[in-house]
């Protein structure tokens, strides 16, 4: 038996291939352009045959009769029982003027060729797409009845499928196979597609929430899937069975799934949060179009929704087809198919084969360059208050990862000391002594950066004085709170102002602010210093939304306790849980490597939840706290005493790791 396959080194059609070359004495010709000829060992090997069995026939699917020679077609003319046209653009979000030249024009040269070889039976494989968005049960004798096809992916599936039944005169069938998922036993896939779409959605909703924690999806219209297995077991054995000409065979799950039950069933395989609730996104539907069309229209709109849909990584078109509204007739499929023990399996049984394939090779992820090296090495990055603490920390690991390292501040020994640390371990920083809280050596400093770096790339704005006293010891320290705005929110805003231009001329630089929990919080004793840092979160905000479309983005980490000597004046940190300045340093690379808005703690962010949706119950907690711990006795003026912590105390540090007291 001889065959001819287009779309041979495809998904579907690999597969295809290898199942024909299990028939005894089976030959296969299969289309490849002459540029892939390096291509064919590989299929060769994939398929388990030698050149006698695969061969290889060069051509092109967009040229007249696919552009194989003359002398090929000659040799194949009458020895082609079965050809199989496979060749096409599975994708929704592929531009039109593609979609057209593949799908429809490379439909009508597959036929032309087919003809010119007298192939015994011309078997195509369509797409349930070609039924468009047909209200109801779309049977598999329907074909003109299809309706509302006018996306590119729809129109173009159903202008080839009316090629072939229009044009060829010979012996025809048609499949239609449904969304075509990864392998049921492996997994395997090659491209994110279909459900895959909402595979990075789950993984965020994993990411950060807890999987008993009830989440609420779309119940949306039904939609079909199928693993690739299936398709080609059921495309093998149907094209060889007898009263199969003009007809067509719907390659379908009889039963199909709701939006809803497929998205709950990966997040179950994702072992996300499940779906408990469900909204009909049909209720959507009562929006006229015009108000839509109108809203759409509006450039905050548009944007908007096209910056979710890129951050999801989800194709513009893909919120059309929620409501999916047509539903699939396969009785003449499963007639065929009676007794072969060819069948679909339950999704349920095979999602999560298709999830671990996804997570281990699919996700966009993992082709990302997500090393600390990647994103800075070459690069110019700044940390304030680098010669100790947090900042000493971050330095070396930026400098470590290849990055032209900055740090700066106000003791000149320590930041010999520090540079003498990093030439130790291979490699260096660039120190200049400053002083942030002053503001003209803010101007001094940052006027230096620009003339000898170009500006920086990143800028770590580490530098910061924390007092921890109650206000009740403070009515006779106002400059407490006039020195940590000094330092924390003025010197801070200065650096920045001073680097942001060059930032802007260059359309591109990053900022991370090292704030506190205490601001999610509102951490009792910190008023002082939780108000700076308030300030410059604030300010912030403002910031990251003027400077959205120039290239500019902001982080701000609300740091827990660190093990610093910012916090060596307060003895009862001694006992309590806090991260060292290794872990700290951690978060700042996360912020410098993804860009995220915010980085917090759980404790911090349920902190900022308790205060926003029960703000009397957050007062008596934390005045509780407030009453528990004394004030240090730095605080008090007196160094020699040493605060008694009660039992409560006590269990309420290990408690609360990482917040202010």
């Amino acid at each position: 038996m001889h065959y001819f396959v287009t779309g041979a080194t495809g998904f579907i059609g690999k597969r295809l291939v290898r199942k024909l070359l299990e028939r005894k004495g089976s030959v296969v010709h299969f289309l490849i352009r002459k540029e892939s000829e390096d291509k064919v060992p590989a299929l060769r090997e994939y398929w388990g045959v030698g050149a006698a069995r695969a061969v290889p026939v060069f051509g092109d699917l967009t040229q007249k009769k696919l552009g194989v020679s003359a002398e090929d077609t000659k040799a194949l003319k009458g020895q082609v029982d079965h050809f199989y046209h496979l060749a096409a653009v599975y994708d929704l979000s592929a531009d039109e003027e593609s979609q057209v030249a593949v799908n429809v024009e490379g439909t009508r040269h597959t036929v032309e060729f087919a003809k010119a070889v007298d192939a015994g039976h011309f078997h195509h494989v369509s797409s349930i797409a070609a039924a468009g968005l047909y209200e109801g049960v779309f049977r598999e004798d329907m074909f003109d009845e299809a309706e509302n096809y006018d996306h590119p992916y729809f129109m173009t599936k159903h202008e080839s499928e009316k090629i072939v039944r229009k044009e060829y005169k010979g012996k025809w069938t048609v499949y239609r196979p449904a969304m075509v998922v990864g392998d049921s036993q492996s997994g395997e896939m090659d491209k994110i597609d279909g459900p895959y779409y909402f595979f990075k959605v789950i993984q965020r909703m994993r990411q950060l929430l807890p999987p008993w924690m009830p989440a609420v999806g779309l119940e949306g219209g039904r939609v079909n899937i199928v693993p690739v297995d299936y398709v080609v077991d059921a495309l093998d054995h149907i094209s060889h069975q007898e009263g199969i000409n003009h007809r067509a065979f719907h390659l379908v799950d009889p039963v199909g799934y709701r939006v809803g039950d497929v998205l709950d069933i990966f997040a179950r395989a994702a072992h996300a949060p499940k779906f408990s609730l469900f909204v009909n996104a049909a209720l959507l539907g009562f929006i006229p179009k015009s108000v839509k069309k109108g809203l759409m229209a509006l450039a905050p709109v548009r944007r908007i929704r096209n910056a979710v849909m890129k951050d999801l990584g989800l194709p513009e078109d893909i919120l059309a087809f929620v409501n999916y509204p047509t539903r699939f007739d396969s009785r003449d499929a499963q007639a065929m198919l009676k007794g072969t023990g060819i069948a679909v399996p339950n999704l349920k049984d095979y999602a999560w084969r298709l999830w671990d394939y996804w997570e281990r090779h699919l996700d966009p992820d993992l082709h990302i360059d997500r090393t600390l090296r990647g994103t800075v090495g070459g690069k110019v990055v700044l940390v304030t208050g680098g010669s100790s603490g947090i900042g000493l920390a971050a330095a070396h690991k930026f400098a470590e990862a290849g990055a032209v390292t900055i740090i700066c501040g106000r003791d000149q020994d320590k930041l010999d000391e520090a540079c003498k640390e990093a030439k130790d371990k291979g490699y260096q920083f660039v120190a200049y002594p400053a002083d942030i809280a002053d503001m003209a050596d803010c101007d001094r400093f940052t006027a230096l950066l620009e003339k000898n770096h170009g500006g920086v790339d990143f800028l770590i704005n580490n530098a910061g004085r924390s007092i921890r006293r109650a206000i009740e010891s403070s009515y006779d320290r106002f400059h407490d709170f006039e020195r940590t705005m000094q330092l924390n929110y003025f010197g801070c805003l200065r650096v920045t102002m001073g680097l942001l231009p060059g930032m802007v001329a260059k359309k591109k630089g990053h900022v991370v602010n090292i704030s506190s929990i205490g601001v999610l919080t509102n951490a009792p004793r910190f008023s002082a210093y939780v108000a700076s840092k308030a300030a410059l979160d604030a300010w912030t905000r403002c910031a990251s939304s003027e400077f959205a479309d120039r290239g500019i983005t902001f982080t701000t980490i609300n740091m827990p306790l660190v093990r610093t000597p910012m916090i060596a004046p307060t003895n009862i940190y001694n006992n309590v849980p806090t991260l060292s300045p290794e872990q700290a340093a951690d978060m700042i690379a996360e912020a410098c490597i993804y860009h995220p808005v915010r980085i917090a703690t759980r404790l911090g962010i349920a902190g900022e939840v308790m205060h926003a949706l029960l703000p009397r119950v957050a007062q008596i907690v934390m005045n509780t706290s407030f009453r528990m711990f004394p004030d240090s006795a730095a605080a008090k003026g007196d160094k020699g005493a040493k605060p008694q912590l009660s039992a409560e105390a006590i269990a309420m540090q290990q408690m609360m790791q990482g917040i202010h007291f």
